[in-house]
């Protein structure tokens, strides 16, 4: 399976993971929401960042998912700090998922910067982050 992932542009995620610095990537939510559940070892994600060129410009292989179960406040803010040597997230990001009631940790292996190409968003919502485009050739513009 392909998704298509946002990554924090003002946080250098993706330049982090081009460096190999960061090897993890985090969503959570008050509730079940995407990837929660529904990503599995081997599936494909493909990198785009969310400063508006729309351009997917990296991709990885999913080497290892953790959904958790409901968290409170405290463990959820553990569980983040714990893995913050692979994650690297920045301020704003930790606040962002550090204390949500469910975290998806993954962690990625293989990246690499590929050619860069748009993708058609018409079949999804404008705030999601996490697109499951099944297969990229599906979405992908010429």
């Amino acid at each position: 399976m392909d998704n298509v992932v946002y990554l924090d542009h003002k946080a250098k995620e993706l330049e982090n993971l081009q460096d190999g610095s960061k090897t993890m990537i985090i969503r959570g939510a008050m509730g079940r929401k995407l990837p929660y559940g529904q990503l599995n070892k081997s599936d494909v994600l493909y990198f785009i960042e969310n400063k508006g060129n729309g351009l997917v410009k990296a991709k990885a292989i999913v080497q290892s998912v953790f959904n958790s179960e409901k968290l409170t406040k405290e463990k959820s803010i553990k569980l983040v700090e714990k893995h913050q040597d692979k994650l690297l997230l920045n301020s704003g990001l930790k606040k962002r998922f550090a204390g949500k009631r469910y975290l998806v940790l993954i962690e990625i292996k293989d990246f690499e910067n590929i050619e860069a190409f748009k993708i058609d968003r018409s079949g999804y919502g404008n705030m999601d982050d996490w697109l499951p485009v099944k297969d990229i050739e599906s979405v992908k513009q010429l």
